[in-house]
């Protein structure tokens, strides 16, 4: 499955070069042209990258990382600006970014620094994720609350990975039907929440307090 990029960039020509360029590359690409349409974007479908100018009308880039780390998301961020200075980049990695690129840039430069962020999200995909009291071990498949073990199905374990990716952002039900059971499937609608029913009732079993919780008319969060 190629990587998912949201390029945020309100200059019409370098969004287009950055989306061409990035499509041939074998990614898939969608474009927002401010701060705020990119940030709700980022919500609503988590990329697996974001690259964005840090001088945007309205939201700026750097609030959009901003508000992206304060809501918990993981995701890799690589700003763009004009300004090759130390406290704009000091400014920028303070705001939440995980790399800088300064404005015009070499297109193999630009590719390698994506390939860096993607290449470290890839590496510590294997590392153990833990949300309040739940401990979530990808390489031994080995799940606790607190001190006690849960048994998953490998579709329930798929499950709980990508909720605790997206620890506190809202997944549509669209997202987890695409992202767990793929865009063929052809099963009953309602496989979701079945599938939650069954992981609330493992993760809840020795009355610990719901984690994965109901937003209606949209989906669901893990959220504590």
């Amino acid at each position: 499955m190629s990587h998912r990029v949201l390029v945020v960039e309100e200059e019409e020509k370098l969004a287009r070069f950055m989306e061409l360029e990035l499509k041939y590359e074998g990614y898939d690409v969608s474009v927002a042209r401010d701060g705020l349409k990119g940030f709700t974007q980022a919500q609503e479908f988590p990329p697996d990258l974001i690259i964005v100018n840090g001088a945007l009308p309205g939201m700026s880039g750097l609030e959009l990382c901003r508000r992206l780390r304060e809501m918990g998301s993981r995701i890799p961020i690589i700003l763009i600006t004009a300004k090759d200075d130390v406290e704009e980049r000091v400014m920028g990695l303070d705001a939440g970014a995980d790399d800088y690129i300064v404005k015009p840039f070499n297109s193999d430069e630009f590719f390698a620094r994506i390939r860096v962020q993607l290449r470290r999200t890839h590496t510590t995909s294997d590392e153990v994720l833990q949300f309040a009291d739940l401990r979530f071990n990808r390489s031994t498949r080995e799940i606790q609350r607190g001190d006690r073990l849960i048994d998953l199905t490998a579709k329930e374990f798929e499950l709980l990975d990508y909720l605790l990716s997206h620890a506190r952002q809202v997944l549509t039900r669209e997202q987890i039907l695409e992202r767990v059971w793929g865009y063929d499937f052809m099963g009953d609608s309602n496989i979701i929440e079945v599938y939650i029913r069954y992981l609330r009732l493992k993760l809840e079993a020795a009355g610990e307090p719901r984690l994965i919780q109901t937003v209606r008319g949209v989906g669901y969060v893990l959220r504590d």
